[in-house]
């Protein structure tokens, strides 16, 4: 499974025994490969790199090393499945040690679509990097796109819709957030470059891989918002849905409370009720109650209850 790289013009694959001295490498092992193999690589870590144990993205610096972990979510599957892989690296080059096949795919697109007019380290890193990160800004749109989509529909009114969509897309923003905040984080103990094994001129590139990566972190965070505002809306929508209809159910009872009073008045049924005797009083009460009741709905509607 063993690969290697010189860093060139381009990314030159190569056996071990075709690495050139003085010239920046590459090396791909499995975890097998490096225990057997870590002594001649001269890293001199104290601890032991593991692939199993791995719960984040992070970077230490080491007396005569740096090492650390990657922890990439899949972007089509968040929160579903990620790839873990393991590093270490000093002023000669980088190992990684791989099982997934997560970072020779990115290493085997930077061979493919790069070509360096000044090959180095730090520049390989930079790439590598942005490779994690590449088609983000598709996903963000994406999950915008689909907030949109669910703004309209609770904005027409139609609060019969479920938020479970919402919540899930939350919580996959957020895995993306953690994320790059890990990143940052590791980022940043390249950039801090405390045991010198970058050129100075170099540690540029760390510094517009932050910039860029705060730009992402920026629009994940402001996509957070707007679920809030879109469930914010929901809930809102809903509300207004049952004012209505506590309207109506008022304005209802409001039309029928004379014609109530007015029935149960007469249904008393007094032997000396005069109104009892009349020819026209059942048409005389049946115009009164219209008459009521209609005035009441035009007065309403005047006042725009309903």
């Amino acid at each position: 499974m063993s690969k290697y790289y010189n860093i060139k013009e381009l990314l030159d694959d190569c056996e071990k025994r075709d690495l050139v001295k003085g010239t920046p490498y590459v090396a791909i092992l499995s975890y097998e490969e490096w225990c057997n193999d870590m002594e001649s690589y001269d890293f001199g870590i104290d601890l032991d790199l593991s692939i199993i144990d791995i719960h984040n993205t992070k970077a230490e610096v080491n007396y005569d090393s740096l090492t650390g972990n990657f922890l990439i979510p899949d972007r089509s599957k968040l929160g579903e499945e990620e790839s873990k892989f393991a590093f270490a690296l000093d002023e000669k080059g980088i190992v990684f040690i791989d099982e997934s096949g997560k970072a020779l795919s990115i290493i085997e697109e930077i061979k493919r679509t790069k070509r360096w007019k000044s090959p180095s380290l730090e520049r390989f890193l930079y790439d590598f990097l942005e490779g994690i990160i590449r088609g983000d800004l598709l996903v963000i749109e994406k999950y915008e796109k689909e907030l949109n989509q669910i703004e309209d529909v609770i904005e027409s009114g139609n609060t019969d819709i479920s938020l479970d969509r919402v919540n899930e897309i939350r919580g996959e923003i957020r895995e993306l957030s953690v994320h790059y905040e890990q990143l940052i984080d590791l980022t940043q103990e390249l950039e801090e470059n405390e045991n010198n094994f970058f050129n100075e001129k170099n540690v540029r590139y760390f510094r517009n891989f932050l910039n860029r990566l705060a730009r992402h972190n920026d629009m994940i965070n402001a996509l957070k918002d707007y679920t809030v505002q879109v469930k914010d809306l929901y809930h809102t929508q809903l509300d207004v849905k049952q004012n209505r209809i506590m309207t109506l159910l008022t304005v209802v009872t409001t039309v029928f409370m004379p014609l109530t009073l007015i029935t149960g008045w007469y249904g008393m049924n007094f032997k000396y009720m005069p109104e009892l005797e009349m020819r026209y009083s059942y048409l005389v009460v049946i115009l009164v109650c219209l008459t009521i009741a209609i005035g009441s709905l035009v007065f309403f509607k005047k006042k725009k209850w309903l």
